[in-house]
């Protein structure tokens, strides 16, 4: 590619990133749904080559200025946190009466939690790569649960089937037993979203199989939220898991972990049957609702091995996430999706598959031991 048609392929990004600021702040305003919605207007929209900051409102110019680096090389998730942390900038100053205050006050910390923004997405924030929660030594026994969870993943690996069964089941009850008692002695909770893949226009329908699965087995909640798609230049839909920063590493690596699963084996799939057999939605439901039974299954195990060895995986409630996704979606609907299916064949190939499915991953350095999260940063 030349250095004209990179230029024009620059540009033509940052004319579509532009575009997708302006109907992510619109989007953002609808969901105020009261008065200050209607006091807000919309402001100018720039990039800008800023060194030491990722986005600024000028109340002056009435412009929200984006970091072209912010932009260009992170994540949309990151670039709408900054944009919604700018935008409480504006509804302090325009609609709140926030002028004479410190950039930071009282008056912004009410127009994020009004915006659902994320105070702290300035300055130092860390937009791909969240600081490790540090645990003062000696670690808490919960926090030694976790960390012995870590390992059990990485035995999961072994070539040894039944033994690495038995890493994953014993990794499952422990990050169980360790987020039954967070909830159990009411400890404050510190919880965090991210995205669950890339946002798209469309995406398969056994994704929300996936997402109800996570909710089940992994102790976050997971929300179809409306999100700028920056390659199609429209607006679509991702999915974004909620819950404490251990627990959403782990969604985050199951969620791509089964997604490759997937992949790899519906490729396999299609080289013994031919290519073109078979829906890769049945199969690939089948694949989660086989690993759904082995799940499943492993709690059975645990439950019936005797007073006090264990108890059912399923369905555990944390009401301080339940109360942080219902401020961050206070008008939240719920709806489904069903998988129409027309391969019985496929779905059934899937379904062995996914009973066989063992998740695991590479023991990482001890870095990380004493961050208090079941998985190192990536």
């Amino acid at each position: 590619m030349t250095a004209a048609e990179h230029l024009r392929q620059d540009i033509e990004f940052e004319r579509r990133s532009l575009h997708g600021l302006v109907l992510e702040w619109e989007l953002a305003r609808e969901l105020l749904r009261d008065a200050h919605g209607k006091d807000l207007r919309r402001p100018l929209f720039r990039l800008s080559d800023m060194e030491h900051q990722w986005g600024l409102w000028c109340g002056r110019k009435r412009e929200i200025t984006l970091s072209r680096r912010l932009v260009f090389h992170y994540s949309w998730y990151a670039v709408r946190e900054v944009l919604l942390h700018e935008m409480a900038h504006q509804l302090a100053f325009e609609a709140l009466g926030g002028l004479d205050e410190k950039p930071h006050g009282p008056v912004f910390l009410e127009a994020c939690r009004l915006l659902r923004a994320n105070p702290s997405a300035s300055g130092n924030f860390e937009p791909l790569a969240p600081q490790p929660r540090r645990s003062p030594d000696p670690l808490h026994p919960r926090d030694r649960m976790l960390l012995r969870a870590r390992k059990l993943l990485a035995l999961a690996g072994s070539g040894n089937r039944h033994e690495a069964e038995a890493a994953m089941e014993k990794a499952q009850q422990l990050m169980k037993k360790y987020n039954l008692e967070l909830i159990a002695s009411h400890p404050e909770r510190f919880f965090e979203s991210g995205f669950l893949g890339e946002p798209a226009l469309r995406h398969p329908v056994e994704r929300n199989q996936l997402a109800n699965l996570l909710q089940d087995f992994y102790f976050v909640s997971a929300v179809w939220v409306p999100v700028y798609v920056v390659p199609r230049g429209r607006m679509g839909r991702a999915l974004e898991a909620s819950g404490t920063p251990e627990n959403l590493r782990m969604a985050e690596h199951v969620f791509d972990f089964v997604n490759r699963y997937i992949e790899e084996q519906w490729a396999e799939y299609q080289r013994v049957h031919g290519n073109g057999r078979g829906r890769k939605s049945e199969f690939a439901s089948g694949v989660i609702e086989g690993f759904r039974w082995r799940l499943e299954k492993g709690s059975e195990r645990r439950k019936s091995s005797g007073p006090g060895k264990g108890r059912a995986l399923l369905r555990t409630t944390d009401p301080l996430l339940k109360k942080y996704v219902s401020d961050r979606y206070p008008f939240l609907r719920t709806s489904g999706r069903k998988i129409l299916l027309r391969d019985e064949q496929a779905r059934w190939h899937g379904l062995e598959k996914g009973r066989g499915l063992v998740i695991h991953r590479p023991l990482e350095s001890d870095q990380s031991q004493g961050s208090g999260g079941l998985l190192p940063d990536r």
